[in-house]
């Protein structure tokens, strides 16, 4: 019981990098798959490079289409934001938070971004797809075939499929698949590289030191966990009284509940401020309220 804990501690300690390691895993076998059944290089001179481009270029933008479709913080920044009745409070406290809407669009750009890298350093590595592209660019016939005789350059679109004659112009695919992953390798490098350097200036610019960032996590996990489960329980109690009144034919009793105001206010991005120390926006609505009873 007691590994089975801390196993399930490990888990929830470290579910964003296992998160984005799985995303990733899942990927690089989807890419594997795909390039082995699905895609069959033309060989032809004018379909190599379009058709190699698409199978490598579109199921990345797909991945990424539905890593912002799929992530919770890009719901959160975009629902309400267009809504037309909007006070003047809300508008100021919007743009005073323009600067944590924009961290928050890198941020989900980053994490969407996962699986469409993986996917393509995976095909760079492979190299399949740029073989076919490459074998139909004029430019890198002029590379590979400078001293050649003139059918290299007729032939090289055939070198994906072993077609290519005579067999010097075939060994090109070597060379071609050297490219391939030099570029798969020199894009792994320079992701990790912006990666480290993100991640460098994010933390150089925390206004909390170590520790407090690390309560300051761990307080809005925990006030997450809580909120949806309160928000179920009074969803589930609501429910059950509209019900029971629908079929008695029964006036409801009186049920309290945040108005559209609360919502509204609790749902803006919160810019933590040292002076103050709300962790949330939830903690500063609550506080807020009380400093307005009080007075």
């Amino acid at each position: 019981m007691e590994k089975f804990k801390f196993v399930l501690n490990l888990l929830i300690k470290y579910h964003t990098v296992l998160g984005y390691s799985f995303v990733s895993l899942l990927t690089a076998g989807g890419e594997s798959l795909f390039s082995s059944i699905v895609f069959q290089c033309p060989c032809s001179a004018t379909w190599n490079l379009p058709y190699s481009l698409i199978f490598l270029l579109v199921p990345a933008l797909i991945l990424f289409l539905l890593g912002c479709l799929l992530s919770t913080r890009a719901k959160q920044l975009m629902t309400g934001c267009c809504a037309a009745s909007r006070g003047e409070e809300e508008l100021s406290e919007a743009d005073s938070d323009l600067c944590v809407g924009m961290a928050t669009c890198c941020h989900v750009t980053l994490a969407a971004a996962v699986a469409p890298i993986t996917w393509i350093a995976m095909a760079l590595l492979r190299g399949g797809f740029y073989e076919c592209a490459a074998s139909g660019s004029i430019w890198v016939s002029r590379l590979l075939c400078p001293d050649q005789e003139a059918s290299c350059s007729e032939q090289l679109p055939k070198v994906p499929c072993q077609e290519a004659k005579p067999e010097q112009i075939q060994e090109l695919l070597k060379e071609l698949k050297a490219h391939s992953q030099v570029a798969g390798w020199t894009l792994i490098a320079l992701v990790v590289l912006a990666l480290l350097i993100f991640t460098s200036i994010t933390r150089c610019r925390s206004p909390v030191n170590f520790l407090h960032l690390k309560f300051w996590k761990l307080y809005c996990q925990k006030e997450e966990e809580i909120l949806m489960n309160e928000a179920k329980q009074h969803a589930t109690e609501l429910a059950e009284e509209n019900v029971k009144c629908f079929f008695d034919g029964s006036q409801p009793k009186e049920f309290s509940l945040p108005n559209y105001k609360a919502w509204k206010k609790i749902s803006l991005h919160h810019t933590f401020m040292p002076e103050s120390q709300y962790y949330s926006i939830l903690h500063k609505y609550v506080n807020k309220q009380e400093d307005d009873s009080n007075t």
